[in-house]
């Protein structure tokens, strides 16, 4: 499926270059990841190996674009990819890559809207559309992607109903009440409230695919799955929550997001927004991720998030159990690796190394500490005597 983006390299072949030069730029390589203490072609696990010196150029010349893009091809590799990553982000060596390809993002950031409703749709098919097969071979029994709360639990399954529970009780969800899940995913928010809550639930999602596996998986529950943007919402609702997805939404529509979700919300109500972050506001993503995971993705930041929700909201709680998301991230990779013999019919070497290190260089960032998972717990008015449902 994506090896027509490179053409066929066989992992064997090298090409052509002048010696020196290749040396000249393995010193270079070596130098700039020193210290994070790991070393080209070195013995442990967390070295990578080069077998195609092309690896070396396009790593020096395009920075993460380049390294994600070469790793792609089997130009390089590593043992432990999640360490590698882990190494290199603790000692900031991303830093001092190049930073080719951001350029254009942020340009694009600042000049355009990358997510607006005309463009929201086919952003989320270009991720959620790759195949329900693949994210039930990857995912826990009730397909929840995003962080799981691993407290006193040992397995993905126990960790994501731990995390779904977890928002429910902050919510404060009683029997009859109305939730509204904004980006469902395959309903597991929806289904687990249903059951076990006894609330009723509208779940929107863009993605045709999530759409027609959520509504088979909560058939005859009290749920409506709908294919439906944010922003097209107008309606009440007891309790809002988005998990995920606000990472989709992008800095410019932010404000939007928290006008809307405001407009639905009943008086007393509580609206619980779960997302990944960055300690760093920026406008733009990791080039690599943009091009071939998450297109149009932005991670907001505490500060952006805040901005954008004051006069509209009162903050009730802001719980960051980001490092959290590694063992998620490490429990996925582990069920796709595991069942990559039921999906090679579908998806190719590429897109298997793609999705390896997408897996596990999230991972990498995440224990490393410099990507964050944050649910806040918004009131529009304050609760009166405090919040105190923290169901932790």
């Amino acid at each position: 499926m994506f090896a027509r983006h490179f053409g066929p390299t066989p992992t064997n072949w090298f090409p052509r270059t002048h010696k020196n030069s290749d040396d000249h730029r393995l010193a270079a390589l070596n130098k700039l990841i020193a210290p994070a203490d790991v070393r080209l072609n070195g013995n442990r696990e967390f070295d990578p190996v080069i077998r195609d010196h092309r690896a070396l150029d396009q790593i020096l010349r395009r920075g993460t674009l380049g390294a994600g893009e070469a790793y792609m091809r089997g130009w390089w590799d590593v043992d432990a990819l999640d360490k590698c990553v882990y190494r290199l982000l603790r000692a900031s060596v991303d830093d001092r890559l190049s930073h080719a390809g951001k350029a254009a993002l942020l340009i694009r950031a600042w000049l355009s809207n990358p997510q607006t409703p005309s463009r929201a749709f086919a952003n989320g098919a270009a991720h959620y559309d790759r195949g329900n097969e693949l994210f039930a071979a990857m995912l826990d029994k009730r397909m929840v992607y995003s962080c799981a709360y691993w407290d006193k639990v040992d397995n993905l399954d126990a960790a994501q109903e731990k995390k779904l529970d977890l928002i429910c009780r902050k919510l404060d969800l009683k029997p009859g009440q109305r939730l509204l899940d904004i980006g469902c995913g395959w309903g597991s928010l929806c289904q687990f409230a249903a059951e076990r809550y006894g609330v009723e639930c509208t779940g929107i999602t863009v993605s045709e695919e999530q759409l027609a596996l959520a509504r088979k998986r909560t058939a005859g529950l009290p749920i409506e799955i709908r294919l439906q943007d944010y922003r097209d919402l107008d309606e009440k609702f007891d309790h809002i929550a988005s998990v995920g997805m606000v990472e989709h939404v992008g800095e410019k529509n932010y404000r939007e997001l928290f006008r809307v979700v405001r407009r639905c919300l009943r008086p007393g109500g509580l609206f619980l927004l779960h997302s990944i972050g960055t300690n760093v506001s920026e406008r733009a993503t990791d080039p690599w991720i943009e091009r071939y995971i998450f297109p149009a993705g932005q991670l907001p930041s505490l500060r952006r998030l805040t901005t954008a929700l004051e006069d509209l909201f009162v903050i009730e709680d802001i719980h960051n159990f980001g490092a959290y998301y590694d063992r998620t991230l490490m429990a996925w990779y582990q069920n796709f690796e595991r069942n990559w013999p039921d999906l090679k019919s579908r998806y190719d070497e590429t897109f298997f190394r793609m999705w390896k290190y997408y897996l596990l260089t999230c991972a990498g960032a995440f224990r490393a500490r410099t990507l964050q998972l944050w649910q806040l717990v918004l009131s529009p008015n304050g609760v009166p005597g405090g919040f105190s449902n923290y169901g932790r």
